[in-house]
């Protein structure tokens, strides 16, 4: 069966996105210094190959375990389910070619009709809640895995839901003070998870998590052959 996982860059103090990265401020990087912050807490991504040719703004790059973690990330991903405001601030941001290269459902009030884009990723906008956004989600996944993109606030409905199978963080030396915090609106009882890898990094390290009931170890990135 499909997991369902988190993948998400993170401060020290548990913050995934500084105060004023929001829709009202995204023509305004320095509005609170968002734009400089955001670049602290994401600058480990930036570097890679794989991230920078994926959204097609950069060659080149750094290779390595980090590089083909990110790819596996993609390669196993079969849908993935976002919330609006995420939506609106890649809408204005992502290149024509969206990153996903898969089906994606938006978990929103509005109704508006799929938004196709080149590359393989299509935008799905979901009225009718995170439950059935995670059963369509299954649905077109083709046994591969969902992965819940964000922002804070979707990731946790998912883990009030008790749905999440593994947490994939990259935490960043990096103190934002505020922002939009992770582990926040929790309630008991939580799911329990355990450690199954670190990858140490100057710029971040690399933690999974994996619910405490799966007793199979994974890697983090894929196996190398030969």
């Amino acid at each position: 069966m499909s997991k369902v996982f988190v993948n998400i860059g993170l401060s020290l103090d548990g913050y995934m996105a500084p105060e004023g990265m929001d829709i009202a401020h995204w023509e305004n990087p320095g509005y609170k210094q968002w734009g400089a912050r955001w670049g602290e807490l994401m600058g480990w991504i930036l570097k890679q190959q794989y991230f920078r040719e994926n959204l097609m703004f950069a060659s080149g790059g750094e290779t390595g375990p980090v590089n083909d973690m990110l790819r596996h990330t993609l390669e196993r991903t079969g849908a993935a389910i976002m919330g609006k405001r995420m939506f609106d601030q890649g809408e204005r941001s992502w290149p024509e070619q969206a990153p996903f290269h898969c089906l994606v459902y938006v978990l929103t009030h509005e109704k508006r009709e799929p938004w196709v884009r080149p590359g393989g990723t299509t935008f799905h906008f979901c009225n009718d809640g995170p439950v059935q956004a995670l059963q369509k989600a299954r649905a077109v996944a083709g046994g591969r895995d969902i992965r819940i993109s964000g922002g804070a606030d979707v990731i946790q409905q998912y883990l009030r839901m008790d749905a999440i199978d593994e947490l994939e963080i990259a935490l960043a030396p990096v103190l934002l003070g505020s922002g939009r915090r992770l582990f926040e609106n929790l309630q008991e009882p939580v799911a329990k998870f355990r450690i199954d890898k670190v990858l140490h990094t100057p710029d971040a390290t690399h933690l999974r998590y994996l619910r405490a009931f799966d007793q199979q170890p994974a890697s983090l990135h894929p196996p190398t052959h030969g």
